[in-house]
């Protein structure tokens, strides 16, 4: 396949940036990140400066393959991370143009590469439980009703790449705090901190620079792991239960 990428190219967060052209003939079996390395291998051996993209696990598990594909998160392909879409749901001839996400609160370290770190930060301020849990405990011996664990395992799904937060026209990352607080606040061992996690998360939310969620949708069909818009109902709940505990 001969290919056009419009790629978004920055040296660092001060600089203006923009969009370069670049020409490639790559398998339709290829990743699109093994598209990228045979773009970054020809650059290299012409002593150009090689294009900064996130990658990992190349799995589709990590979601660090953080990339905007023709204006869609992570490309056309739905519940699929950039990392296992391949060259094939393209047409030879294509032009594709990659951007990196698209967020105030996720700053441009170079090219392709943003800092997610406002994720960590949202983690911090009440992703975890405090109950001391010693040893891995036996199967089963903390009831948790089937339809809650079903529940709380497909919230824990979430990957934290930022897609979500790419596709949202306000740049919130509400599906994101809402599957983290969800998960934990179906669990017994998440209730004991249930109400003070929900504020904090959202507090460290709001204090990153997110946008607030208008419920237009964009977040789950942008989602890999195709986490629900109703974990974003038990997050709005939760907060709700702990503003009347506070009053």
């Amino acid at each position: 396949m001969k290919l056009t990428l419009r790629i978004w190219r920055q040296r660092n967060s001060r600089d203006k940036g923009g969009m370069v052209d670049y020409g490639v003939e790559v398998s339709p079996d290829a990743s699109f990140l093994e598209m990228l390395d045979v773009l970054n291998e020809r650059l290299t051996g012409a002593g150009e400066e090689p294009i900064a993209f996130d990658h990992d696990c190349r799995e589709g598990i990590c979601g660090a393959c953080s990339l905007v594909i023709d204006g869609t998160p992570h490309g056309p392909e739905q519940a699929t991370t950039t990392c296992q879409l391949h060259m094939r749901k393209f047409a030879d001839g294509d032009t594709i143009t990659v951007e990196p996400w698209r967020a105030k609160a996720f700053p441009v370290i170079k090219d392709l590469m943003v800092d997610r770190s406002a994720f960590d930060r949202i983690i911090r301020a009440g992703g975890y439980i405090t109950a001391p849990t010693g040893a891995a405990p036996e199967a089963h011996s903390i009831p948790v009703p089937k339809p809650d664990a079903d529940l709380a395992f497909q919230a824990a799904e979430c990957i934290g790449c930022g897609a979500c937060v790419a596709a949202c026209p306000n740049g919130s990352a509400m599906l994101f705090t809402a599957a983290k607080v969800t998960h934990l606040g179906l669990l017994p061992q998440g209730q004991p901190e249930r109400h003070s996690r929900v504020v904090g998360m959202l507090d460290a939310h709001d204090d990153a620079g997110f946008g607030g969620c208008t419920n237009t949708g964009e977040c789950t069909l942008a989602c890999p792991k195709e986490i629900p818009q109703d974990v974003i109902g038990r997050l709005n709940k939760d907060f709700l239960r702990a503003a009347r505990r506070a009053r």
